[in-house]
């Protein structure tokens, strides 16, 4: 496969919190001149299953991906994962662990939504949400904006859903990497310079965090990403020299959701490509 337009490995679809269903992507991908590209749904891999029946010839090159929201003792970290096999029991393990989190961290903020402000939606409305593949923030929020509980969906998370503290059960990131290793994939550490919140890592606080996630089995890192500027790009490039870590490249595009373009990665010109970047590539024959 040649490279040929832009490269975007963190996209999202309906799977999870994304508002373009795989078939739209495909379409989109071409106007925004991507290339090469990634489906990267939180906590879910069936989105490689249905992208790989609707691809043609014509269609830019598809790697197999996931994102992995994941958090210890030491902070929140959102591992992604490519290459993999989606059908092997070990990454299976932590969507479904991912998943089964996701659930009860919804029943908690719709019940708090209820006990602290009242806002109860219909039923059919709870039984749809929950029958969604990933439903989360974003979800409750649009049901607060169409009931007029909120006039945003991001005043909708910022005001209301973000005020709710529970005891959070997460996927720990050991067992995120170790699920997409022996699955055949390959972990990267997404926006690494993004932490809990608005929380920015950087300098010895990065490497550290780096150091401590390779030696679960880390190799990458995600350089060049929509939320960085020149100097949080080159700093990650420096890293994954370093120590020689694979590099890539995502926009963490999802729709309508977020005023982020596909191929918004801060990467548009071949010549401009790491080596992390280029020997990433070569493994999938790109």
């Amino acid at each position: 496969m040649s490279r040929s337009g832009k490269i975007d490995l963190h996209i999202h679809t309906t799977v999870s919190d994304g508002t373009d269903t795989p078939y739209e992507l495909i379409n989109n991908l071409k106007s925004a001149n991507v290339g090469i590209f990634s489906v990267t749904d939180h906590d879910a891999v069936k989105t490689g299953k249905i992208i790989s029946k609707l691809l043609t010839s014509n269609d830019p090159a598809f790697i197999t991906g996931v994102e992995f929201s994941c958090k210890d003792e030491n902070g929140q970290y959102h591992i992604l994962g490519y290459g993999f096999d989606p059908d092997c029991e070990d990454v299976q393990r932590i969507v479904s662990l991912g998943h089964s989190y996701r659930i009860k961290k919804v029943r908690a903020r719709l019940d708090f939504l209820k006990s602290q402000f009242g806002f109860s939606f219909p039923e059919e409305e709870i039984t749809h949400l929950f029958t969604l593949d990933n439903p989360g923030k974003p979800h409750i929020a649009n049901l607060m904006v169409k009931y007029s509980y909120a006039e945003t969906k991001d005043k909708a998370i910022e005001d209301y859903i973000n005020c709710a503290y529970f005891a959070n059960e997460y996927v720990r990131p050991e067992e995120a990497i170790e699920g997409i290793v022996n699955s055949g994939g390959i972990p990267i550490l997404a926006h690494p310079f993004f932490g809990s919140g608005n929380e920015l890592i950087s300098g010895t606080d990065m490497e550290n965090r780096l150091q401590r996630l390779m030696d679960f089995g880390l190799k990458g890192i995600e350089a060049f990403y929509s939320g960085f500027n020149a100097k949080m790009r080159g700093e990650a490039i420096k890293l994954a020299e370093k120590y020689n870590l694979y590099v890539t490249a995502g926009s963490d595009y999802h729709g309508k959701n977020k005023p982020i373009t596909l191929g918004d990665t801060g990467l548009d010109r071949e010549d401009d490509y790491p080596k992390g970047l280029c020997r990433f590539l070569e493994i999938f024959g790109i």
